[in-house]
């Protein structure tokens, strides 16, 4: 039985890379049909043209198709059900992701290609649906579904959810079996938890995943990042875990596994302002965390409240000192244009961003998404009604009227901010003793300042100290090819291969030198 678990973003091109990723969800649910024994593939569609998709569906000829949809990708996914139910009148046309499982009822309605909603998490529902299916028998009495039948539609029991993580299998062992597929992408973002303990009023994970978060033992982690290091040869990764320092001991032990395993790599995740110290911070930049995204939202202790963050700006300075002191990049997420929002709000914001100085950040105007109390306070105050997903088009539907009017101001704000210190690189050295993320983020600063001396000391450091380390090499072959030493940066870029053989950067590095 062929099974395809398709994807596509709505966005017409793929010049922004990260069109060409998929739900990491439906990377899982890819991995337990093949481990399984099912013929699954994986379909990224995105920014391929209507005739491209037909063909590639007939080429197919599935007898089953999973589709992901979110809000962002709600028009397009139910476009992609719709060609492939004239493609194949017959088969059995599957919807699932956070916006499926909230809005069911409207993705049911008449007429529609869709025959049934996976519920929530998916993996052992659609795993008992190709069974039965497999099988020809019934299958709309499964745990975890939505359906109609008989004009009217159905909910079955809730699905349990998975207890242990760790029994899932790595989706990047996978992803040959696919199409669409970056494969230099895809593997750099990975999952280690599920459930979120916080109540954002604008986020409906809690809602999707469970209050109670499930994590996947650090073992296990550090199992997934040496294996795709080795397999696909990436040296970074992004762990895209809502608060990936939720279990402080777990951090700590994934930390310490990665410095034993002598892993050598470089990540970001993202955590919350009250769920880091500095202690922690100082394990977790030793085993190569050179990023924290940061959900700071507002500055005004009034809109936090709004948005349901229950954090305090004092609590944000806090964590943010301790991120800078020890020497990680900082990045912030900030929400704009939220009803009700004063002058003084936006003042309050501007100020706190001047007092953290984040490295970067992101600005989105508040959303509506089915799942979250934002809406559904909304829906009951008669501010939205229930088919506003279906009857506007855009992707993102905000809470303002005219949303835009204090994102640009937040944009410039974070666009001024000032880390040009050099002199922190030593306080951090102090600190931290030897720790190649500080060399490294040292390194590229005086790069990027034109002092390649310094940068050039920085990386010789590291290969010095840890020669099985391929950052210091990595590093140090960029350079060298920026001042033209050709032989030089050779030598380093294949330092770095009999590290990490298959380290695509510096094959195609080598390539280019040689022409």
């Amino acid at each position: 039985m062929k099974i395809i678990l398709a994807y596509i973003s709505g966005v017409s091109n793929r010049n922004d890379p990260y069109i060409s990723l998929l739900p990491t969800g439906l990377c899982y649910l890819h991995a337990c049909l093949r481990e399984a024994g099912y013929d699954s593939v994986l379909a990224n569609f995105s920014g391929w043209s209507d005739s491209r998709i037909e063909q590639e569906l007939v080429k197919l000829e599935p007898d089953m198709v999973g589709i992901s949809q979110w809000t962002h990708n709600r028009h397009a996914s139910l476009d992609l059900a719709a060609r492939c139910r004239k493609l194949f009148p017959k088969i059995t046309i599957i919807m699932g992701g956070a916006h499926a499982t909230f809005c069911f009822e409207e993705l049911l309605a008449e007429d529609s290609p869709v025959d049934c909603v996976v519920i929530g998490e998916g993996e052992q529902t659609l795993l008992e649906l190709a069974g039965r299916m497999a099988g020809q028998t019934d299958w709309r009495d499964i745990n975890g579904l939505a359906h109609r039948r008989d004009g009217k539609v159905h909910v079955t029991a809730g699905r349990s959810l998975l207890v242990n993580l760790d029994l899932l299998p790595i989706p990047a062992r996978y992803f040959a079996y696919s199409i669409g597929l970056d494969t230099e992408l895809q593997p750099e973002f990975i999952v280690t938890a599920r459930g979120c303990p916080s109540a954002c009023h604008f986020c409906s994970s809690p809602a999707f995943w469970g209050k109670k978060v499930r994590f996947r033992s650090p073992e296990a982690i550090v199992d997934e990042i040496i294996y795709i290091r080795s397999q696909f040869g990436l040296i970074y990764f992004s762990i895209r875990d809502d608060t990936f320092t939720a279990d402080r001991r777990r951090t700590l032990e994934f930390c310490s596994g990665l410095v034993d395993r002598q892993a050598n790599i470089l990540w970001n995740c993202q955590s919350r302002v009250t769920a880091i110290d500095k202690e922690l911070l100082i394990m977790m930049k030793r085993a190569g965390c050179e990023c924290i995204q940061l959900g700071v939202e507002s500055g005004s202790p009034r809109i936090l409240r709004q948005l349901g963050k229950n954090i305090a700006p004092a609590q944000v300075e806090q964590a943010c000192s301790d991120i800078r002191e020890v020497g990680i990049n900082l990045s912030v997420y900030l929400i704009s244009d939220v009803p009700g929002e004063t002058a003084d709000d936006l003042r309050q914001t501007i100020d706190l961003v001047r007092r953290i100085h984040p490295d970067d950040g992101y600005v989105s105007p508040l959303a509506y998404y089915p799942g979250t109390r934002l809406f559904y306070d909304a829906l009951s105050a008669g501010v939205v009604d229930r088919g506003i997903f279906n009857g506007r088009m855009q992707n993102a539907l905000y809470a303002a009227a005219n949303p835009g009017r204090t994102s640009a101001r937040l944009l410039k704000e974070l666009s001024n901010t000032d880390g040009d210190d050099p002199s922190r690189f030593n306080r951090q050295k102090e600190l931290l003793g030897y720790c190649c993320t500080t060399n490294i983020l040292a390194g590229e600063y005086y790069r990027r300042n034109g002092d390649r001396r310094s940068a050039e000391a920085e990386f010789l450091e590291i290969t010095a100290r840890q020669p099985e380390n391929p950052w210091g090499w990595l590093l140090l072959g960029e350079l060298h090819e920026e001042t033209g030493k050709k032989k030089k940066s050779r030598e380093c870029y294949n330092r770095v291969l009999e590290i990490v053989p298959r380290h695509k950067p510096s094959i195609a590095a080598l390539g280019a030198l040689s022409v």
